[in-house]
């Protein structure tokens, strides 16, 4: 299937496009409308995600509206989790919870390693719906949360603010933390080759926690299993380079040493000035980002601005995709949204004119 509009692809190949392409972190998300009718049509967060058909739809009601350069596959990073038996649900207003927390070497031990491709099989059967549905139109990026990340959900039981319970197992008792970290790198590995095969084509690797770590503990316990699933992803398929996008969530400092892990992409959130990113990292991988996400409630003319400011930051030439640095919020208006395009489509044409 020929695609139409490879400008993502090549920009993360860092090869020359004729504008800066642009996608979003939760691109399909609960500021659209018609997003909310859908969810709720299909009952819980869950049951959406299960849905074939619903999954396809919610994930290409973005592009119906902007003129995007990728879809992302509607699911959750909480996927892996929930198919180890976990007992993943969902509490209005508090996040995702698990009614059997890991907090302990037997629990641990317990755990079995999931196959995607039968254990996960509705995610797969999302991608291939929504690449048929995509038709070449733009690329579909898959993705995966990090082994560090699904560890802290994991062993928390939910969302945290201080991290204690995992952080006592990984200082406490290192070697469980490690048989954790382990067993989730071989099952995130596995599942995203599982959604490389059934269609996806670039993924991304989100570490959401991993900025809330010390560099030692974040060399060890977060970006060493990040490394081990890069060196065993599929790179090639339907002839074409996979590209991996790294996203460590607070993980600025540590951009030099995340360049190095293989990947051919690194999302900044917007702590991270463009410009002094590109200059530590060099030509060695593309850039990803960094719309503070907030400045969608700002004016349609503030908006501008800052796209200006942001495309300034980057400088010109190859491998850069605008993103929001980290998602977009609920309370966005989609009117803002059409601005924020609107801007980029206008800007950034002439920074690769150069």
């Amino acid at each position: 299937m020929e695609l139409k509009n490879d400008r993502f692809l090549r920009a993360l190949a860092r090869q020359p496009v004729d504008r800066t392409p642009v996608w979003m972190m939760r691109q399909a998300g609960r500021y659209l409308p018609e997003y909310r009718r859908v969810r709720g049509e299909a009952g819980s967060f869950m049951d959406l995600c299960r849905d074939t058909a619903r999954a396809c739809e919610v994930t290409l009601q973005p592009l119906e509206r902007y003129p995007l350069d990728a879809a992302i596959l509607f699911s959750d990073i909480l996927t892996i989790p929930d198919a180890m038996g976990l007992g993943l649900y969902f509490e209005t207003g508090e996040g995702p919870k698990f009614r059997k927390p890991v907090r302990s070497a037997e629990a641990v031990q317990a755990l079995g390693l999931p196959d995607a491709e039968r254990d996960l099989d509705y995610v797969m059967n999302a991608v291939g719906a929504i690449r048929q549905e995509l038709n070449g139109r733009v690329p579909l990026i898959g993705f995966s949360g990090s082994p560090w990340t699904l560890a802290t959900y994991m062993v928390e039981g939910a969302s945290s603010k201080d991290f204690r319970h995992v952080k006592t197992m990984l200082y406490d008792d290192p070697d469980t933390m490690h048989k954790l970290l382990d067993l989730l790198a071989r099952a995130v590995t596995d599942y995203l080759n599982a959604q490389i095969r059934a269609g996806a084509q670039a993924v991304q690797i989100f570490d959401t926690w991993g900025g809330a770590l010390s560099t030692p503990a974040y060399l060890e316990f977060s970006l060493r299993y990040m490394k081990q699933i890069v060196a065993g992803l599929i790179r090639e398929q339907e002839g074409r380079r996979v590209p991996v996008i790294l996203f460590t969530k607070n993980g600025g400092q540590w951009l030099e040493h995340i360049a190095e892990a293989g990947s051919d992409a690194i999302g900044l959130d917007w702590s991270t000035e463009l410009s002094d990113a590109r200059a530590r990292v060099g030509d060695r991988v593309a850039l990803q980002g960094n719309l503070d996400p907030n400045v969608l409630f700002a004016r349609p003319a503030a908006i501008k601005a800052e796209v200006a400011r942001i495309l300034a930051s980057y400088g010109t030439g190859p491998g850069h995709v605008f993103n929001l640095g980290h998602g977009i919020s609920q309370f966005t208006d989609p009117e803002r949204v059409t601005a924020f395009m609107d801007a980029l489509h206008e800007l950034s044409p002439a920074y690769h004119r150069r």
